[in-house]
């Protein structure tokens, strides 16, 4: 005979669980599309601010742009702006160029007006900001409707720039005479007055001497305002072309690139043919543009408009 065998175990019916209910209520919902709603937060610091000046935003030294460092997208952006100012805005170019001037080395010259349609093309656009940016126009005065934009290619990069308008008068710039008012001028008189400027002490004695420089009234008002100071005539002469604004990038200036410019754009700024120098006027220029005038002018005595001569 087998022994019985009790059970003392039973089965425990399907029922709602303390322990179940805590796992349910940790475990995040998540709701139709499986995403989680109450999921936690994760905080990463990026940035540790110790009091630098340029926490929030960095300038460039060389080409002026304010970008966060750190942010991949704002230095990708920098990158392509800081390359652009230096070696020049890339382009591919155009299906109809209007072609003004073609070197032997490949290099060329096109004009972008309203007469073209070009001139609101957004690869001009971008090389106008660059223009404003870099000589200090503020955004959008540069250009105008009645601007023609002469633009320098080469190497598949736009590396100057030039800017020009219809004018009606200018002024011719007087040139300093500094130079020759001082040769002229007698040599400035030290008066010594020594009486009663001796100081002693015991058995040494200082002499004081007071040194009187007499400033002399006809001296040129551009040596009283500085050497970059620009002194024009008042009488206004008839002019046509208007320089508003020339550019050349960094790496490419001082290489003939801006006279090639001005002498585009006094091959075709008028339909009657070259216009001559005399015919042409640079708006008041910084101390390179004022080199630069000066050079191409072949006098100090060129030609400044202002906006009232427009």
């Amino acid at each position: 005979m087998q022994p019985k065998i009790n059970t003392f175990f039973k089965r425990q019916a399907t029922g709602p669980d303390s322990n179940s209910e805590a796992a349910e209520a940790k475990r995040p919902k998540s709701c139709g599309d499986g995403k989680v709603l109450n999921k936690k937060r994760n905080y990463g610091q990026f940035h540790l601010e110790l009091g630098q000046p340029d926490f929030l935003l960095h300038m460039c030294a060389a080409c002026g742009m304010m970008y966060a460092r750190g942010n991949d997208e704002d230095e990708k952006v920098h990158r392509a702006y800081h390359k652009g100012c230096l070696e020049g805005v890339p382009f591919k170019g155009w299906r109809e160029e209007t072609v003004v001037m073609r070197s032997e080395g490949g290099d060329r010259i096109i004009l972008a007006s309203g007469e073209n349609s070009c001139i609101r093309n957004s690869k001009v656009q971008e090389v106008i900001k660059v223009v404003e940016k870099e000589l200090g126009f503020g955004e959008g005065q540069l250009l105008h409707k009645l601007c023609k934009v002469y633009l320098f290619v080469s190497g598949g990069r736009i590396a100057g720039c030039l800017v020009a308008e219809p004018i009606k008068a200018a002024h011719k710039v007087i040139p300093s005479s500094a130079s020759e008012n001082r040769s002229n001028l007698p040599d400035n008189k030290t008066e010594s007055a020594q009486a009663n400027h001796t100081l002693e002490f015991g058995k040494i004695s200082f002499k004081r001497e007071v040194l009187r420089r007499h400033n002399h009234p006809d001296k040129s008002k551009e040596e009283c305002q500085g050497p970059g100071a620009i002194v024009c005539e008042e009488e206004a002469v008839p002019a046509l072309c208007g320089f508003r604004a020339i550019w050349v990038v960094p790496s490419r200036r001082r290489k003939g690139i801006a006279s090639q410019l001005v002498d585009a754009a006094r091959k075709s700024f008028c339909e009657g043919g070259m216009l001559g120098i005399s015919q042409c006027a640079f708006t008041p220029p910084t101390s390179e543009g004022k080199e630069l005038a000066s050079t191409y002018c072949k006098t100090s005595a060129f030609l400044v408009y202002r906006d009232g001569d427009v």
